[in-house]
């Protein structure tokens, strides 16, 4: 009989060669490689080959590692894409969608789950922080291209899945709260204390200073004693891992830590490259010492969607080999289809409210809510924190769904949708060109 580790070396063998030969095909067809790994992860699962064997109410507390590990990854290459200054104009859309648009998200589900599901108030509002996060690892084909990327609509859609997942937080331990499985105190004074200002600010603090302090700590050795043989890889597997496991040490918030470290390292490599530029020296050549900011973040950012992208296929195999479509006959099901068509859309635009977005890049925004491996995360963490059993096989069932038909709905439309989005801004920009006589930015 073949032994199973051989044979796993066979699958993903053939998994990892099939993907890196046709990734230029894929890029041409309405089809991302999560579409590919799903299905191959449900064929692999219980109701398939049985290679994997993973219960999401059993099995919580390692799928929610497996998560937590993919997710920090992600949001830290996140806020390492993204180099506008925090007070450009460019954050405006991605904060109010990670804030104002993120609680109205919650709010809408939880009064879904209360008045169409029979959900009690604690476990509609859990259900609405694990389904609210949009997702930084399976939409990485609407973000940004790299630093230099300012387009508006990829640049909002990065920025909110950054900050998102962050902060989801306090409503998720709102829920548990509000199911007693989390101390919130009278009148929530502890939760609205603890769970959401201490998390916040110091989650934002500690990711901001270790980020600064190593960035710094980096090139000033380049800049002192020529040294170039820093090894990238191990320094952003330290940074991730320190600012994530200081915020956790502090009980602060530790996917915005990792978010701001990212965010930290992009604003020190912007401020030195300036720097050389007002000294009238190119940042880009000279000697290594000169050039170092500009090395360190793209060997970062390469080494870290190298990791995005092995952790992308662990964790949508796992989806799929979770996927049960007995999930499908559920009544609970309802839901999606008013999250997705009703529910985002409609925070979308009360959370831009007043800011000045052309209504196209609004209905893109508001199709790209994908959901993905934030929402797992949260669904494990809210298992394994004691999550009764008959309200957890519910969980289950919406979010495993969810996550799904997210993957397989936006995965076809991605392609499609953004070839049209790019072509209308390059004739925008064109026109504007011609009736100005000057290059302006596009709008679309």
């Amino acid at each position: 009989m073949l032994d199973k580790t051989t044979l796993w070396y066979v699958i993903i063998g053939l998994l990892f060669t099939l993907i890196g030969a046709f990734q230029s095909v894929l890029k041409r067809m309405p089809l991302t490689t999560a579409m590919i790994y799903l299905p191959i992860g449900y064929a692999l699962g219980t109701h398939g080959l049985g290679l994997i064997r993973f219960d999401t109410l059993t099995n919580s507390r390692v799928i929610e590692r497996i998560a937590e590990f993919v997710v920090i990854i992600s949001l830290f290459t996140s806020g390492l894409k993204l180099r506008s200054p925090l007070r450009s104009k460019d954050w405006v859309p991605a904060f109010r969608l990670a804030t104002f648009s993120m609680v109205l998200t919650v709010a809408m589900i939880a009064v879904v789950a209360v008045s169409f599901m029979d959900f009690s108030w604690g476990l509609a509002i859990l259900l609405g922080a694990i389904l609210a996060p949009t997702d930084p690892v399976l939409a990485s084909d609407v973000q940004v291209r790299g630093p230099t990327d300012r387009d508006p609509l990829r640049f909002s859609l990065t920025g909110e899945a950054g900050m998102n997942d962050g902060t989801a937080f306090p409503l998720v331990m709102l829920g548990l709260g509000l199911l007693g499985l989390h101390e919130i105190g009278v009148n929530a004074t502890r939760w609205l204390a603890l769970d959401f200002f201490w998390a916040t600010i110091f989650g934002l603090a500690i990711g901001g200073i270790t980020g600064t302090l190593i960035a710094r700590f980096i090139l000033n050795l380049r800049k002192k004693n020529q040294e170039t043989a820093v090894l990238d890889d191990f320094l952003t597997i330290g940074l991730i891992c320190l600012s994530y496991g200081l915020s956790l040490i502090l009980h602060a918030n530790g996917f915005l830590a990792v978010f701001a470290a990212g965010l930290a390292l992009r604003r020190a490599e912007r401020l030195h490259s300036r720097q050389q530029v007002t000294l009238g020296v190119d940042p880009k050549a000279g000697p290594d010492s000169e050039a170092a900011p500009a090395q360190m973040a793209k060997a970062v950012l390469t080494f870290n969607e190298q990791l995005e992208r092995l952790g992308e296929v662990g964790t949508v195999l796992l989806v799929g080999a979770m996927l049960d479509f007995n999930f499908f006959l559920s009544s609970d099901l309802i839901i999606l289809p008013i999250l997705f068509l009703g529910v985002r859309p409609l925070a979308v635009l009360i959370g831009l409210l007043g800011v000045k977005i052309p209504r196209a890049q609004r209905g893109f925004i508001s199709w790209f809510g994908i959901r993905g491996i934030g929402s797992i995360y949260y669904l494990c963490f809210a298992v394994s924190r004691g999550v009764e059993k008959a309200g957890a096989e519910r969980l289950v069932s919406v979010v495993i769904s969810a996550v799904a038909i997210s993957i397989l709905f936006h995965g076809f439309s991605v392609t499609p949708f953004m070839d049209f989005y790019q072509v209308n801004r390059e004739r925008y920009t064109k026109r504007r060109t011609r009736r100005s006589g000057a290059v302006s930015k596009p709008t679309i």
